[in-house]
């Protein structure tokens, strides 16, 4: 089975209380769901590097202050994935949608209220339930 490793950001806006999601698109893996920002390490990257160079591609914010939150396996009928979650309580510039994507401030505590990946649930639900 093919496996990937991926990086994403728990994007928290300046109060804590939100944190960015993008909505992935139809023909993509998981497609119509909700995720955190991020994407696929290359080859030899670092998480941190990985994670910064994705979120500059992505959505054109300069990670300032960043720290692991989590790193979940989870396998889907076609593919692994191992994805490392890392909070950004501290960004430069405005998100935007660099390649389509729509992007939305999300309550921290109406997270469950939209559909995420599988294997973005655990992180939704340490957030929603408050816990780190």
């Amino acid at each position: 089975m093919r496996r990937v490793e991926v990086v994403a950001g728990v994007i928290f806006n300046s109060t804590g209380t939100e944190v960015l999601v993008a909505l992935r698109k139809p023909e993509q893996h998981q497609g119509d769901c909700w995720e955190f920002p991020g994407g696929k390490l290359e080859f030899g990257e670092s998480i941190e590097s990985g994670l910064a160079r994705e979120l500059s591609e992505e959505i054109g914010i300069e990670v300032i202050r960043s720290s692991s939150r989590a790193t979940i396996e989870h396998n889907y009928p076609d593919k692994q994935v191992c994805l490392h979650f890392w909070d950004v309580t501290h960004f430069a510039g405005t998100p935007e949608g660099r390649e389509g994507q729509k992007l939305r401030w999300v309550a921290v505590t109406t997270l469950n209220n939209l559909r995420f990946p599988d294997a973005n649930q655990p992180i939704v639900d340490a957030l929603v339930s408050g816990s780190s």
